[in-house]
């Protein structure tokens, strides 16, 4: 349970912002930063990077864009050893950019892909790694990858400078056989001084668990959110996977006196956690979009309906 090398990831803001277009308060954010900062979490995500051209602000809140002096508005008194890092998508890298390392909050750039933009990724890996950030790639919709076409993708990872690569459970699809599967399938085509990582989401409730798979599987960056906040049906519970864990440095009460102060007030307003229509797409291996949409209509209960009509469409099972 407690290995040196395990760098634990915070990714709260991040994807809990999509739940609501990212419009967190700063009073929210910067409440999030101090208590994983006196947890001992290694880095704690912000939020993306993206382009104002193509990601309209008319429609996002501030960490759709996590400016540089932004972060050091919500950062700014607070004593913290905490990481940051921001996310980029490899396909909405218009007008992006980067200044060097040391002028910036950010200490890592995540670059999320598919494999099919996996040219754009390196691209930009390789600038910012320039730039002295620490990289990583995070693989979407690995659930749906063919295994050919994973292989070249890593076997073109392996020879850019990228310091982590991320199997990216992102519809909740898969199960402990899979992630260790994809785990030694990233580490035969990967050299040894690049890092692994897990990012699982919960439609199936086993986000945890397959976490942990990671883990033993030697997978060291492990991704995970306050109270499992995430679109849908959220990710790996950072508490539960601190408590795993057990590496003596981190701090637990800070982390659950801010779920206690901030999450559950929070999820008054805005809805995450396992839920049957998450499972049905996770199931199906099927974005969460479809639920995500069904829990906004007055049949947001009609869990067989939804079954049937998801089911017939893709047809699967």
């Amino acid at each position: 349970m407690f290995r040196e090398k395990i760098k634990v990831l915070d990714c709260t803001i991040r994807d809990g912002g999509l739940i609501n277009d990212h419009y967190f308060t700063d009073n929210f954010v910067r409440e999030v930063y101090r208590a994983l900062s006196e947890s001992g979490i290694d880095y704690m995500e912000m939020g993306y990077r993206s382009s104002r051209e193509l990601c309209p602000p008319k429609d996002f809140g501030t960490w759709k864009y996590c400016d540089d002096e932004k972060i050091r508005e919500i950062t700014d008194g607070i004593e913290s050893n905490l990481k940051l890092s921001v996310m980029v998508d490899a396909h909405r890298v218009k007008e992006q950019q980067f200044v060097p390392a040391e002028k910036s909050p950010f200490d890592m750039v995540r670059v999320a892909t598919y494999v099919k933009d996996m040219d754009k990724a390196i691209e930009l890996v390789n600038r910012c790694h320039d730039l002295g950030y620490e990289t990583t790639v995070n693989i979407m919709a690995i659930s749906k990858e063919i295994e050919p076409d994973m292989v070249e993708a890593l076997d073109q990872l392996a020879e850019s400078q990228v310091d982590v690569v991320y199997v990216v459970d992102s519809f909740g699809a898969l199960y402990c056989e899979q992630v260790e599967y994809l785990v030694k399938l990233f580490r035969k085509h990967l050299p040894a001084t690049k890092e692994i990582g897990v990012h699982c989401h919960n439609n199936q409730q086993l986000a945890f668990s397959n976490t942990i798979e990671g883990i033993i599987h030697n997978a060291n960056f492990l991704d995970a959110s306050l109270y499992g906040i995430g679109r849908g049906p959220g990710n790996c519970p950072l508490e539960l996977l601190m408590g795993f864990l057990k590496n003596p440095k981190f701090k637990l009460s800070p982390i659950l006196r801010v779920i206690e102060e901030q999450m559950l007030p929070m999820q008054k307003d805005i809805e995450w956690g396992y839920l049957i229509p998450y499972m049905i797409t996770g199931m199906l291996n099927e974005h969460p979009r479809a639920g995500i949409e069904m829990r906004k209509t007055a049949d947001k209960d009609k869990y067989a309906k939804f079954y049937e009509e998801i089911r017939d469409a893709e047809g699967s099972y």
